[in-house]
């Protein structure tokens, strides 16, 4: 099986193919007037916390300060409540003066593009994508997409993940496998 990755440049738009034995499998199109901030990592520095809001703004380099709310904050070890859970899982914070100060460094995730006057929305639940894995640095445990039904691939799926997970150092963090995983694994 050949791969090929074609690329076409022009002045307002640039798009990118995968080939595989001759057949498309993914196109990728970027417009200069339409460059979305979604999912972009950053190292910001918090310039403001607002306790009665429940929020910090983030310095990430763009025009305006990103807002980060208390519920997008992925909690430190040292506090009694799970590290790695999703957002829905953690309990409410009573005060995000008691996760972020002025002055801190952070790694953020931008989760919506900036819009008027309002600065992009951003998460410290940081979500690496890829055609058949999805990444989670501060995660936990093994997912298997819901699209994938038949429950023997979901667990072979699962066990497999799990050897490579448990594999070596570096491997920490909590994982998804991708719907397309499921054809790509055989």
């Amino acid at each position: 099986m050949s791969i090929e990755i074609l690329v076409n440049v022009a002045p307002r738009e640039t798009r990118a193919a995968i080939l595989e034995s001759g057949v498309v499998q993914e196109v990728q199109i970027e417009r200069t007037s339409r460059r979305g901030l979604v999912s972009n990592l950053y190292k910001g520095r918090v310039s403001r916390v607002l306790p009665g809001m429940q929020a910090a703004f983030v310095e990430i380099g763009l025009e305006r300060t990103a807002f980060l709310h208390a519920a997008d904050i992925a909690q430190s070890a040292s506090t009694d409540t799970l590290v790695n859970s999703a957002p829905a899982q953690l309990p409410p914070v009573e005060d995000i003066r008691r996760l972020v100060n002025c002055g801190d460094d952070i790694l953020v995730q931008v989760i919506k593009d900036p819009i008027g006057t309002k600065g992009a929305r951003l998460t410290t639940f940081i979500a690496l994508p890829s055609r058949y894995l999805v990444y989670m640095p501060r995660g936990e445990g093994i997912g298997v997409s819901a699209r994938i039904e038949d429950e023997p691939e979901r667990a072979r799926l699962k066990m497999l993940l799990t050897k490579l997970s448990t594999a070596g150092p570096g491997a920490d963090g909590g994982y998804i496998v991708r719907t397309c995983s499921h054809s790509f694994a055989r």
